[in-house]
């Protein structure tokens, strides 16, 4: 064959080739396959801010759901998370979101008590024996998803909202001596969020919510006598043993709180279906991990709270803990006699709450016996 007709013969074959291509972008784009256009719009960028300070674990787990997302989306869906404070301050996320100023944001339900507060019903009280797995389990499977976007609507709020991450049960909190009975509250200028603040209230305390990031200065210059927050990583990084070397275990005040993570419900709407699919899951991922990460740096840190920084823990009394359960019941009657969407939720959660609680005692071992057995009874009945 000559040069001439290999060269007629390779035009040929070419122009074959580019032909059957172009059909076959051409059926792929007729079947919805997906398909590189000229000047088509790169990954979907979202802004979110959390409500906690840059150096906090919160903060570290806002970051940890967006890296999930972001790498289940293969890089379509990009969320930044900026510290509390970088747009808005840490109580203004819930407009912020809303309006559109942020696409998202990481906080908690307790934090927008001012604008409805049947929402600090995920997260502020005894929730009737719940904690706050069970909790979840009541806002996913109880009816508590749909109650949530009726309240939401009620305010005219315009987000997606995703309760996840379950803590565990908040210490009373920092002070200067042990706290013995309930009149020591009398006067005790004390930070708390959520129905809490009511419930201390009514235990005779001069209440002040602050942002996490704030409470360790308030009780360093006095503005504060006492004060909780979360746990004991957080105290420790927020730095409430340099103020404080009495701790309080265990409380009614916020015994199953959890996370929220919000969308601007506008810009969530116009995600793909897909991306959409991949948030609802990567929401749960990020919360069971999130307990698992939990339980590993709080154990720890509360290690190095008793050895390295000195600090005593005690056990809050049993008078204590039925003194927050009887005022709490007075604040939630008197709640529920001023809002029809209080009163509805409480009831869905006392329901649900009767079911779940009773099988929980009945069915689950304590760990009590197991741990001395292994490990040796641990001295004193106050101190922990």
């Amino acid at each position: 064959m000559s040069k001439e007709q290999i060269k007629k013969t390779e035009t040929a074959s070419r122009r074959k080739f580019l032909a059957g291509a172009a059909a076959a972008t051409a059926g792929a784009a007729t079947l919805g396959f997906p398909m590189i256009a000229k000047g088509q719009a790169g990954p979907i960028s979202m802004r979110w801010q959390s409500t906690w300070p840059a150096k906090d674990i919160f903060h570290e787990y806002a970051g940890d759901f967006a890296k999930k997302v972001n790498d289940m989306t293969g890089g379509d869906l990009r969320i930044e998370v900026l510290p509390a404070g970088s747009v808005v301050p840490a109580f203004g996320l819930l407009d912020a979101v809303s309006k559109g100023t942020l696409d998202g944001g990481h906080g908690v339900l307790v934090y927008h008590y001012g604008k409805q507060n049947a929402l600090a019903l995920w997260g502020s009280g005894p929730a009737f024996g719940m904690d706050a797995q069970q909790l979840l389990s009541w806002h996913k499977y109880g009816g508590g998803k749909d109650l949530l976007a009726k309240l939401y609507a009620s305010i005219g709020a315009n987000v997606v909202s995703y309760p996840y991450g379950p803590m565990f049960t908040q210490p009373l909190g920092w002070f200067k001596k042990p706290i013995t009975k309930a009149s020591d509250f009398k006067g005790l200028k004390y930070r708390t969020v959520g129905l809490s603040v009511d419930v201390f209230n009514g235990m005779g305390a001069a209440v002040n919510a602050l942002p996490g990031g704030e409470i360790v200065p308030a009780m360093d210059r006095g503005l504060l006598d006492a004060a909780e927050f979360n746990n004991m990583t957080s105290d420790r990084i927020l730095g409430f043993p340099d103020v404080s070397k009495v701790c309080m275990l265990q409380s009614y005040h916020q015994n199953a709180e959890q996370f929220e993570i919000m969308f601007n419900k506008t810009k969530y709407d116009a995600l793909p279906a897909k991306l959409r699919s991949i948030i609802d899951n990567g929401v749960e991922a990020a919360s069971q991990d999130l307990v698992w990460k939990a339980i590993d740096r709080y154990s720890k840190d509360y290690v190095e709270l008793r050895t390295k920084d000195k600090v005593n823990f005690f056990k809050t009394p049993p008078a204590i803990l039925q003194t927050q359960l009887n005022v709490y019941d007075g604040v939630a009657e008197k709640k529920s006699a001023d809002n029809a969407l209080f009163k509805e939720i409480l009831a869905s959660q006392k329901a649900f709450a009767e079911r779940v609680v009773r099988w929980d005692l009945d069915n689950n071992v304590s760990r009590v016996m197991a741990y001395n057995h292994y490990f040796g009874k641990q001295a004193g009945q106050k101190k922990a």
